[in-house]
């Protein structure tokens, strides 16, 4: 009876290990914010601003600007790379930023802005939970 061949002889590997690397497009940022229904509460309190900004996307209103699939698995990704994107941070920051002024209807300084996203159905949600203090000239 001839030797057995060990497995790693026979097999045939790869030289190159591939990653796919998915992240929002450029245009992504603008679309999806330009299309946000934008809903803001909030109040001054003692010198401070305490309040909150929600902004919902139905994604089945973008239908005819974006190539994606519109279903719950897009919504849900997105919601995912909200968390990481730094460019659509940054826009929701000045947007949470903007109208919270616009509620306390006083310029605002030393604001904390927390930023979550959530998907339900075709719908993303990101909300923006802002502390600020009150700027006195």
């Amino acid at each position: 009876m001839p030797p057995r061949k060990s497995v790693a002889s026979t097999r045939r590997i790869s030289l190159f290990e591939r990653t796919v690397t998915v992240r929002l497009s450029p245009a992504a940022t603008q679309l999806l914010l330009g299309s946000a229904r934008i809903l803001s509460e909030g109040e001054l309190h003692e010198g401070g601003f305490a309040g909150s900004t929600m902004a919902s996307i139905d994604l089945a209103k973008t239908s005819d600007r974006i190539s994606d699939p519109v279903d719950p698995s897009t919504a849900q990704l997105l919601a995912e790379l909200c968390r990481t994107d730094q460019t659509l941070r940054g826009r929701c920051r000045e947007l949470a930023l903007g109208e919270a002024a616009r509620v306390a209807g006083a310029d605002l300084s030393s604001a904390q802005v927390d930023i979550e996203s959530s998907a339900r159905g075709t719908e993303l949600h990101l909300s923006f939970n802002v502390e600020a203090k009150r700027r006195i000239a």
